[in-house]
């Protein structure tokens, strides 16, 4: 079986979220996208320090009317940091038989040398790189840690970086999206609309529990 992996802190889920999740799977023809929230990000504070299962929640009604969609609680359920790579590592163990796509946007893959063992995430699955508004990579190898470059071979037709491995790092834009968590956190904030930016029943889960009204 074909799988995406998407994870973030979903702080709140939103509608790029969701599309993303959507071209991936159709781009390569995936048979499911796991949504995997994150527990504690390890690069930045969650905002507002919203609870997990109050974000868990968000993803399961954003994801409701898609079959193809799914959601993973492990991260809540290791605790301590979220690391990516002991994420894909479960995964990996647990389902030696299936291949993982890993969805990051280009902003963080442009990270990505920041990242706990990040050499050894192109050994367990391949990377899907969406571009996101303000960070588009021009060239995939031009982008990888100097570290690990000679690790691959470039494609630049196909815009994808083989792996020793047998895995690959591809690059696909999508449809740019400019919608941020933060952007939808003000709005709830100040009670203004956030519809449109996130699913309905996103929405309306967000105004029956005052997620955000009284953050600061």
């Amino acid at each position: 079986m074909k799988i995406g992996i998407l994870g973030g802190t979903f702080n709140p889920i939103h509608n790029a979220h969701l599309r993303i999740a959507e071209e991936v799977r159709d781009r390569f023809d995936l048979e499911r996208v796991m949504f995997v929230p994150a527990s504690s990000p390890p690069h930045k504070p969650l905002a507002g320090e919203l609870s997990f299962d109050v974000r868990y929640r968000m993803v399961q009604l954003a994801i409701a009317d898609n079959p193809a969609f799914t959601i993973s609680d492990m991260e809540g359920r290791r605790g301590g940091k979220s690391y990516s790579i002991d994420t894909l590592k479960a995964l990996h163990s647990a389902f030696p038989h299936d291949e993982f796509f890993f969805i990051v946007g280009s902003d963080s893959f442009l990270d990505i040398g920041s990242w706990r063992e990040y050499a050894a995430i192109f050994n367990l699955c391949n990377v899907v790189v969406v571009e996101r508004p303000g960070a588009a990579v021009v060239a995939l190898d031009a982008a990888l840690p100097v570290a690990i470059a000679g690790e691959f071979c470039y494609y630049a037709a196909e815009k994808r970086l083989s792996h020793r491995s047998g895995y690959s790092v591809y690059s696909i834009e999508g449809t740019l999206l400019d919608i941020s968590s933060s952007d939808i956190r003000g709005l709830a904030r100040l009670g203004r609309s956030i519809r449109y930016l996130v699913p309905q029943t996103v929405e309306q889960y967000i105004k029956e529990q005052r997620i955000y009204k009284d953050a600061r």
